[in-house]
């Protein structure tokens, strides 16, 4: 059977009440988005609180068309469909046993009639649609049985402007439509955890944009085409990402030949998390992101964390703060981020890392310490800036 439309089902997005056409709007765009990745011409409608996308070419593909639907933040379900003129009840009937017969190829199943009549003046109520639709399928196929209660198979016959009928129910991805949220900057490394950081915070309908930290030659160039292609990953979910690529390296060497070896890691970070935040307010965004969870390194305990964040103005959102590895490297997996992340090019953290790093920092002595560079911070800081990379990553 070809499916030649799709109906794509919303559900926080419903209790959003007079701003809910915004989040239709902004998700119905974000469906055309990931639609343009895929063979074939579509048309995309909202139509009486659903959402549809219509196959308008010849030929596409129906499994890339479903993968890159399951990558739309909004949706929660994805339920390829057909679509009937009204040409009466009979001609319906027939309709409904050639879908089973093409859908099902194993007739001995148990099945329920799901009928949903949005347009009233149609001549039978739900649930004589219901008992009608279910007799004739039992007579077309005796092999068949219904079960109210636990069905193999709910049969979906939604009566409006058009007739739908479905069966086949995707599970989507959740969360809201990227864009209704505002945006924030993502520190993004070559790791596992950041990318899985920026895919949940685009879940709930954030916009990003990313920094990374480059140092060259302690990093390769292949290091940093790692993290856009890292980028380009998570933009498949979150849409087009505005890449910011900073030279780190004069600033780390600096921090290097001032401060105390074992403060090196903290002391780095709290600059990475002012250029983060310098960039953010440029850009508009609201927040900053990270994929620090408490204690996986010396850089993310309860006191070192405390310490990072005294640097920042702009709230930061970290959306792994509880979880341990596993969990991040299942969602990593889930997301195709895992195996470029685990790829042997070392970033900037990594490099620098002291034997001995502190654990419980005093943020007094860290302040104290920081004054060692203060004849030429801001020097260098600027020169980070104006010479910065910036990279559009898209997944289209």
């Amino acid at each position: 059977m070809e499916f030649r439309a799709f109906l794509l089902k919303y559900a926080e997005i419903g209790i959003k009440g007079r701003n809910r056409y915004l989040f239709e709007d902004a998700l119905v765009e974000q469906i055309k988005y990931a639609l343009k990745r895929c063979e074939g011409e579509f048309a995309v409608r909202k139509e009486q609180g659903r959402i549809y996308a219509d196959v308008v070419s010849a030929y596409y593909d129906y499994d890339e068309v479903v993968e890159n639907l399951k990558r739309v933040f909004g949706l929660s379900h994805i339920c390829p469909m057909i679509q009937l003129e009204d040409e009466g009840f009979e001609k319906l009937g027939e309709e409904i046993v050639k879908y089973m017969d093409e859908a099902y190829e194993d007739k001995g199943l148990t099945f329920k009639v799901n009928a949903r009549r949005a347009r009233k003046n149609y001549p039978k109520s739900s649930m004589e649609i219901n008992c009608d639709l279910g007799e004739i399928l039992l007579e077309a196929f005796p092999e068949m049985q219904v079960d109210v209660h636990k069905p193999d198979v709910m049969l979906n016959v939604e009566i409006r402007e058009h007739i739908y009928v479905y069966s086949i129910v995707i599970p989507g991805p959740g969360g809201m439509p990227v864009g209704t949220a505002g945006k924030a900057m993502l520190l993004l490394s070559g790791g596992i955890d950041s990318p899985v950081a920026g895919y949940m915070i685009a879940k709930r309908g954030v916009q990003i944009e990313a920094v990374y930290f480059h140092a060259p030659p302690y990093t390769s160039e292949r290091a940093k085409q790692k993290v856009v292609d890292l980028a380009k990953a998570v933009s498949k979910y979150a849409g087009e990402i505005r890449l910011h690529i900073i030279n780190f390296t004069d600033i780390q060497m600096y921090i290097y030949d001032k401060c105390p070896h074992d403060e090196l890691t903290i002391i780095m970070r709290r600059y990475m998390m002012r250029i983060a935040e310098h960039l953010a307010k440029e850009g508009g965004c609201t927040g900053l992101i990270t994929g620090e969870s408490i204690g996986q390194v010396a850089s993310q305990t309860m006191k070192s964390l405390l310490v990072t964040n005294e640097v920042c103005t702009l709230p930061v959102y970290r959306p792994l703060i509880a979880f341990d590895k596993l969990d991040i490297v299942d969602i990593a997996e889930k997301i195709d981020t895992y195996e470029t992340s685990v790829l042997p090019y070392e970033d900037c953290c990594t490099i620098f890392v002291a034997k001995h790093p502190v654990t419980k920092p005093n943020l007094q002595i860290i302040k104290k310490h920081e004054t060692h560079l203060d004849e030429k911070i801001d020097e260098l800081l600027q020169k980070a800036y104006e010479t910065q990379e910036i990279v559009t990553v898209s997944a289209v």
